[in-house]
C-alpha cells in the first residue's frame, strides 16, 4: 500500500469513526444489554443481579396473563389497520392516480397526519372522544343521537376501537404514499389497452393493478404491522393502557414492568420475547410474499 492510498484510507475512516462510535453506545451497546439483562433478575438499583436463566421467559410466556392480553389487543388494533386502514389508503391513492383537479394538493393533506406528533394527535383526539364535552358526543346530541353518547376513551367495550380510529387516522397517509407511488408506476398503456378492449374498472383492478400490485402491498402490510405492533404514543396521550388492560399494547407492557415493579431484566426478557414475535411475523409475511410473486 503506497503512502497516498493509506492517507485516503485514513481520512475515510477518520469520518466514518464518530458516527460508528455513536451507534455503538446508543444503539449497538444497549441492544446486547438488553439480552443479558433478560436472564437476570434486577430492579434497576442494585449493584448485584441474580441469575435466573430462562425463567423470565418462562414467566412471559406461561404466567403471565396481562402480557398476552397486551399481545391481543396490539393485534386487534394491528387487524382493523391492516384491513380499514389500508383499504382507505388504497382507495385514495387510486382517486389520486386518476387526473382530477387539484390532485396535488390532496396529496399533501393525505400525507400530513402520519408527520404530525403522535402525542399532539392523542391529545386532540383526547378531546374529540371526551365523554363530558367531546366534539362527537356533541355532534350526536346535536343530531338526535344522544344514546350514542359514551366516554370513548374510558368504557372497557369502545376504548380499545377509539384508539384504532386514532392510530388509523394517523397512519393511513404512509401507505397512501407507497400505494400512490405503486400505482404510478404500473404503465399507462396497459389500462388504455384494457379500456379499448372493453374491461370495466373492476376487471381493470383484477387482472392489471392487483397482479402489478402485489410485492407493494406486501410491503405496506410488513410496514403495517411493524409499525402498529409498536404503538406507544397514543396510548400514552389517550388512556395509558386503561381502562384496566383494556388498551394495553406490549410497549406499555414492558414500561409496567420496567418502571412501574422495578423488574428491569423481566422487562428486557419481554422485549426480547417481542422482538422474536414481530421477527418470524415478518419473515411469514417476506415468505408469503416471494411465494405469492410466483403466481403474479
Amino acid at each position: 500500500m503506497t503512502w497516498s492510498r493509506f492517507k485516503d484510507y485514513f481520512t475515510t475512516y477518520l469520518f466514518i469513526i464518530p458516527a460508528f462510535l455513536l451507534f455503538c453506545v446508543f444503539s449497538l451497546y444497549p441492544f446486547l444489554k438488553v439480552f443479558q439483562l433478560s436472564v437476570f433478575e434486577w430492579d434497576g438499583i442494585a449493584r448485584s443481579m441474580q441469575f435466573v436463566w430462562l425463567n423470565n421467559f418462562r414467566t412471559g410466556l406461561f404466567y403471565d396473563a396481562s402480557w398476552w392480553v397486551s399481545m391481543r389487543n396490539a393485534g386487534v388494533i394491528t387487524l382493523l389497520a391492516m384491513t380499514l386502514q389500508n383499504g382507505l389508503a388504497l382507495m385514495l391513492a387510486m382517486i389520486v392516480d386518476r387526473e382530477i383537479r387539484a390532485k396535488n394538493f390532496y396529496r399533501v393533506v393525505f400525507y400530513l397526519p402520519p408527520v404530525l406528533s403522535g402525542i399532539v394527535v392523542g391529545l386532540v383526539w383526547n378531546w374529540i372522544f371526551d365523554g363530558s364535552h367531546g366534539l362527537l358526543n356533541h355532534a350526536l346530541t346535536t343530531l338526535g343521537l344522544a344514546k350514542w353518547t359514551h366516554a370513548w376513551l374510558a368504557e372497557p367495550s369502545t376504548a380499545l376501537v377509539s384508539v384504532a380510529v386514532i392510530h388509523m387516522w394517523k397512519g393511513f397517509g404512509w401507505g397512501f404514499v407507497i400505494l400512490l407511488a405503486g400505482l404510478q408506476a404500473i404503465p399507462r398503456e396497459l389500462n388504455e389497452a384494457a379500456h379499448v378492449d372493453g374491461a370495466n374498472e373492476w376487471q381493470i383492478f383484477r387482472k392489471i393493478t392487483f397482479p402489478l400490485m402485489l410485492p407493494v402491498f406486501f410491503l405496506v402490510s410488513i410496514l403495517t404491522v411493524l409499525g402498529t405492533m409498536q404503538i406507544y404514543d397514543i396510548i400514552a396521550a389517550t388512556t395509558n393502557g386503561g381502562p384496566g388492560y383494556h388498551t394495553e399494547v406490549p410497549i406499555t407492557r414492558i414500561l409496567a414492568a420496567m418502571v412501574g415493579s422495578s423488574r428491569f431484566g423481566y422487562a428486557c426478557s419481554l422485549g426480547v420475547l417481542f422482538g422474536v414475535i414481530l421477527l418470524a411475523i415478518s419473515m411469514v409475511q417476506l415468505r408469503i410474499s416471494k411465494w405469492s410473486q410466483r403466481f403474479s
